[in-house]
């Protein structure tokens, strides 16, 4: 019926009448994009909690990593930041904001077996994955699981929270 009554119409004005819809439809997303924008600014970064490699600063969007829920948070690396083989018991997925976030699946980092997710690229890790990441160039990701969040290094030596200063 929408689209009858558009071709009833004279030309110049289904190109106006149209022009209106594709504004009044995109106006939405422009102001969630905006919102979004505005929460990302004021989001608290901190330095990254200490089962993380020294280095990294996050921020908690929603929810409460360490109880138990939904929960998202913003992770911000320096280029060359490392996250060794870990595991999680609940999945997680990513989603890369800025720079580049190069992951690989397995016991060992492995550079050659390193995949490569740019601004936009998301995936996820199912739970109990091992998984090692970084980052190159400044970079920023965005972090959603289901809390408490646990990260159980392979290796104990690369345990942060465990490692001799």
């Amino acid at each position: 019926m929408f689209t009858r009554a558009l071709s009833s119409l004279h030309p110049t004005r289904t190109l106006l009448l149209g022009a209106a819809v594709v504004a009044l439809t995109a106006m939405p997303a422009a102001a969630q994009k905006a919102t979004q924008a505005k929460k990302s600014e004021k989001l608290a970064w901190a330095k990254a909690p200490p089962f993380l490699p020294a280095g990294a600063m996050m921020a908690v969007v929603s929810g409460d990593p360490t109880k138990s829920g939904p929960f998202v948070v913003e992770l911000s690396m320096p280029s060359g930041y490392k996250i060794p083989p870990h595991s999680h018991p609940t999945a997680e997925k990513i989603t890369v904001k800025s720079g580049q976030f190069l992951y690989g699946m397995g016991d060992e980092m492995k550079a050659s077996e390193m995949k490569t997710m740019k601004p936009g690229n998301s995936g996820e890790i199912p739970a109990n994955m091992h998984h090692y990441a970084k980052a190159r160039g400044k970079t920023r990701i965005e972090l959603s699981s289901t809390g408490p969040f646990v990260i159980n290094y392979v290796h104990a030596k690369d345990d942060p929270r465990t490692r001799a200063n």
